[in-house]
């Protein structure tokens, strides 16, 4: 219990210090006009209040991840508090902030533009493709549990059921963004809140007690903390999707003051939301040998749907069947509409169609290999979601570790977690099972070998700075 209210506690110290330190590196000036204004077209750029902004930030990044993701990174027991706290304030929120402010400042510009700024073309293209391919595969993967869902509680059969779903998609995904997703995305903000606070406050008030901090692996399966943990739980700590999703409102800011609210503050929300289902999934089925158990029965929705009936009643089965169902087409049609965003900015050079049509065939060219993912298997199309999610976090917090560089700013804020990062994502790829499955130590030899090598670069990259400078200064003299 200690564990946990001390986790809480520090969360919101994260927010009210650390924020405020990342912000003053950053250097905010609400005198600048932001592109909600110059670029205004009602649209896409649109100006949003700063609450309704953070409200939508957050069911764009969070859905059903930090629920999910949570209870599965609840098997390693209390540790998962370390990651998500340390991983959320350090880097998730750090991550999201400069994905949405650099957003901001090149006049809304997609994720894979603004790494091109700062890392370079080649690593645009590729990042290009890694976006567009885990923003389907999220699409995908996050529609398949609500169709089955549907198809179970109506009528309707699972191929009608997706194909609802994908209908709102579509016309979520092309019509302005304050038409449907700035005015019911509130709302359903709000419900993932007071679902996840309501849980928190039936965790306090009852007779089970919340295990404190042991650094001990209790994976039943004795799976390793580090780097699955860092994978299993990545909504709640710090995850690659939130950066594609940062434009979408960094197009709608009124001012630059507002970013520290929206980005940094929703993923300090996610965190909390993580945090009170990872303390569900560890304490309601008493101890992670009896939440395995759970989790083999009945997945993760089972797992939702029995704490929140337990704990809540009869509100509590129906927040667990609204949860499972809305939050996650609510990241899936969000990532298409990123998804169109990034892949019209990419044509805009070589396709000079505008207007509507642009945007139906843009957005048919997304959905269509969505839909047909999200016929196979979920389980399989997750897997692999997992690694692609953070690889593009780690470009993320790479290209703001050069942005940094290049401002002659405190660089350290974005690179050291992006140093844990490539290790996380490089030795991941060489262990899991979806990726090579070599051996745990030699996938963490190979692992912190390239992990040494990017190392090596960005000792280059900080001499390098430095050079130019000290040769600006000498100019100068």
């Amino acid at each position: 219990m200690i564990t946990f209210i001390g986790a809480l506690i520090l969360l919101l110290l994260g927010y009210a210090l650390y924020s405020k330190f990342v912000e003053r590196v950053f250097v905010i000036n609400d005198a600048n006009p932001t592109p909600a204004y110059t670029k205004r077209d009602n649209f896409d750029f649109v100006p949003m209040s700063w609450w309704k902004g953070s409200l939508i930030q957050l069911l764009n990044i969070a859905g059903l991840g930090p629920i999910y993701g949570a209870i599965l990174g609840a098997l390693y027991g209390p540790v998962a508090f370390i990651w998500i706290v340390i991983g959320c304030i350090f880097a998730g929120a750090v991550h999201d902030y400069f994905s949405g402010m650099l957003s901001m400042r090149h006049n809304g510009e997609q994720y894979p533009s603004v790494v091109g700024r700062y890392l370079g073309k080649n690593v645009q293209r590729f990042i290009s493709v890694v976006s567009l391919v885990l923003m389907i595969l999220v699409a995908a993967a996050f529609t398949a549990g609500p169709a089955q869902l549907i198809a179970q509680l109506t009528p309707l059969s699972f191929v009608a059921a997706l194909l609802l779903i994908f209908g709102y998609f579509v016309l979520a995904t092309v019509l302005p963004v304050n038409r449907i997703i700035g005015k019911i995305y509130p709302v359903f903000g709000a419900i993932l809140l007071f679902m996840a606070f309501s849980i928190g406050a039936a965790l306090l008030f009852s007779d089970r007690t919340i295990p404190n901090l042991t650094l001990s692996n209790l994976h039943p399966g004795d799976l390793p903390i580090w780097p699955l943990l860092m994978v299993t739980i990545s909504c709640g700590a710090i995850s690659g999707f939130h950066c594609t999703q940062s434009p979408i409102i960094a197009r709608t800011m009124k001012k630059e003051s507002d970013g520290r609210k929206i980005f940094y503050g929703a993923m300090i929300t996610e965190g909390v939301i993580a945090l009170i289902w990872a303390a569900a999934g560890m304490t309601f089925f008493n101890g992670t040998l009896g939440l395995q158990e759970a989790l083999a029965a009945g997945g993760p929705s089972g797992v939702v749907n029995e704490i929140s009936t337990t704990l809540l009643g009869t509100l509590g089965g129906i927040l667990a069947i609204l949860g499972v169902i809305i939050l996650p087409i609510t990241t899936g049609d969000t990532a298409l509409r990123s998804s169109r965003m990034i892949l019209s900015e990419s044509l805009g050079k070589f396709w000079s169609m505008e207007g509507k049509g642009k945007v139906l065939l843009i957005t048919l060219a997304v959905s269509v290999p969505a839909l047909f993912l999200a016929t196979i298997d979920y389980t399989f199309l997750w897997r692999y979601v997992g690694w692609t999610n953070q690889l593009v976090a780690t470009v993320m917090l790479w290209t703001a570790t050069i942005y940094l560089l290049k401002n002659k700013k405190l660089h350290w804020i974005s690179g050291i977690p992006a140093m844990f990062m490539t290790a996380v994502v490089c030795t991941y790829i060489f262990y899991a099972p979806e990726g090579l499955g070599l051996p745990y130590g030699l996938s963490a030899a190979i692992g912190l070998s390239l992990t040494a090598a990017v190392l090596a670069w960005y000792i280059f990259q900080i001499i390098k700075h430095s050079r130019k400078t000290t040769e600006y200064h000498h100019d100068a003299a």
